[in-house]
């Protein structure tokens, strides 16, 4: 391996944001902001959205639509299916 060339990989805290979840892992990102685990000071990395609160993962999935497009292509597609039949 080259020397000087990749970066430090170390023990960090995961932090999500959303549900207060944490774990330790090992990374390459860092932060200023530390909290000692286990007595241990690692850097806190903050995710607004991990394993542990994403829709697909919980269960909760949801269809979010601002501008009506899966109504509209609803609507096209009842349209066709009564064409069809």
């Amino acid at each position: 391996m080259k020397m000087g060339v990749h970066p430090e990989y170390h023990k960090v805290l995961f932090l999500d944001t959303s549900t207060g979840d944490e774990w330790t892992s090992f990374s390459t990102l860092t932060s200023t902001e530390k909290k000692e685990v286990d007595g241990e000071e690692l850097a806190v990395i903050r995710l607004e959205i991990s394993a542990h609160s994403h829709p697909f993962w919980t269960g909760q999935a949801r269809e979010v639509d601002t501008e009506g497009r899966i109504d509209r292509f609803r609507r096209r597609y009842a349209a066709f299916n009564k064409a069809k039949s």
